[in-house]
């Protein structure tokens, strides 16, 4: 075979697609049992972001990486979207993978190309050609006909993300956690799947307080109350759902006002209200309030624990290893039952997602203590619990790197990690995007078959 000239042929699909699409990648016309090399180049704005692995051709010169596992590179799983979540930063490259500007689409450059020699050892392929294909990839993060409009209105901050569809749309509030700002990737996402997402800001937005320590629950009523007179909701309420911190807040306000809530989407929640914690201002430190109602701050799990003897949030190390300070905090059990999150107060669905290897707070017990609670109380709604091996804190929207696992708080500076491996963070976070979605849908359409109202809890 000496001097065979090859044409190898890249295909990727969809070429052009949301972020949440499932890309299929194959190759064609690489020499039988040859290796075959797959590189993906992401431009963020910090730079570049790549990942590469390299396959065995099949007796046809093909390769699928759908169905094909790599023998070598960053990944080693029969995944074509390895190619996207196994990416890591480049020299030089700086900053998050998670896209800011919902109108940048993601421009990924997938090269492949052959390696000449390295064909079946009983054929003679030595001087073959090398040949390569590249082909772009775009993954868009706000659809065709999805409108954005900020949202500046009696205090709020956010961005309402509404879908070219007719009618009453399920809709969804979108809250971030202890890094504040505005969810507006993921909500865009959620407007592609055709369910109206409102992104609301609460701290480190423009014109709110760069902390959030004494965070008014009234503030998220008025936005409750602003999706239900305002935005047509399907089933006459909003969806809340947020995460980390937004998860907890997701759940407080379902609990504190079931009246406005349809229903609660937590993602790696906490169950308990706890104090500001790596988002608190300097002036309160870690053990200040996050939430007040009233003017007064709710009673939280850090406000004087006589279990506590030790917190994370100054970058010093816990006394051993096997101590965590959220376990810790129950043995003050008074303060605990102070705390506690009363889910019981809300009759309407709960989903929570959280990751077994959550290294930030343990969100699965988390989980596990709000859907046993509604249990014991009689609540007769859907309850679902995707609860994610390998997975940890930093479940996110799917297909974008889920490599970057130790990081820096943006607020407070401190280290930290997310927990799980990247290949159980990309399975979770594609999974419960799609379970989310279909969630939403159904919980909007029971909802306005019922006349736009779901039960009550008993006794309120």
């Amino acid at each position: 075979m000496s001097g065979v000239l090859r044409s190898l042929s890249l295909d990727v699909t969809p070429g052009v697609g949301a972020l949440s699409a499932r890309r299929t990648i194959s190759v064609s016309g690489a020499a039988p049992g040859s290796l075959v090399t797959l590189r993906a180049v992401t431009r963020r704005e910090g730079g570049d972001w790549a990942a590469q692995a390299t396959f065995l051709a099949d007796r046809d010169g093909s390769v699928d990486a759908s169905t094909q596992a790599p023998v070598s590179g960053d990944y080693r799983v029969a995944d074509a979207m390895g190619l996207f979540w196994s990416q890591r930063r480049e020299p030089g490259t700086t900053g998050s993978a998670e896209p800011s500007d919902v109108d940048a689409p993601l421009r990924t450059t997938v090269t492949a190309w052959s390696e000449p020699g390295t064909g079946h050892l009983d054929v003679d392929d030595e001087g073959a050609v090398p040949s390569q294909d590249s082909v772009e990839v775009v993954q868009w993060l706000r659809g065709e006909g999805v409108s954005r409009t900020e949202i500046r209105h009696d205090g709020l901050v956010g961005t309402l993300f509404r879908p070219a569809l007719p009618g009453s749309l399920p809709t969804v509030i979108v809250l971030n956690g202890s890094g504040g700002g505005i969810n507006e990737a993921r909500a865009a996402q959620y407007a592609s799947r055709g369910i109206q997402a409102f992104a609301l800001g609460y701290f480190r937005a423009p014109g709110l307080s760069d902390h959030i320590s004494r965070t008014p629950l009234e503030y998220f009523e008025r936005a409750l109350r602003y999706v239900a007179t305002t935005l047509d909701p399907a089933g006459g309420r909003a969806v809340v759902s947020g995460q980390s911190r937004g998860g907890e807040l997701s759940l407080l306000l379902a609990a504190t006002y079931p009246e406005l809530v349809l229903a609660s989407v937590p993602f790696v929640p906490g169950a308990f209200v706890f104090g500001a914690q790596g988002a608190a201002d300097p002036t309160e430190g870690w053990s200040g309030p996050t939430w007040t109602l009233g003017g007064e701050p709710l009673e939280h799990l850090w406000n004087g624990n006589s279990g506590v003897t030790w917190q994370p949030w100054n970058d010093e190390p816990p006394p051993t290893r096997h101590r965590d300070v959220y376990i810790d905090g129950l043995h003050d059990r008074r303060l605990a039952r102070a705390s506690r999150i009363p889910i019981e107060n809300f009759a309407g669905p709960v989903l929570c997602v959280s990751g077994l290897d959550d290294r930030a707070w343990p969100s699965s017990m988390a989980s596990r203590i709000v859907l046993d609670t509604l249990e014991r109380h009689g609540h007769s709604a859907e309850r679902l619990h995707l609860d994610y091996e390998d997975a940890g804190h930093g479940i996110a929207l799917p297909h974008l790197p889920s490599t970057d696992i130790e990081r820096t708080h943006p607020v407070s500076g401190v280290h930290y990690s997310n927990g799980g491996t990247p290949r159980g963070i990309a399975a979770a976070s594609a999974d419960s995007f799609e379970q989310v979605c279909a969630f939403i849908h159904r919980t909007a359409v029971q909802a306005s078959a019922d006349g736009r109202d779901i039960p009550r809890a008993e006794g309120r």
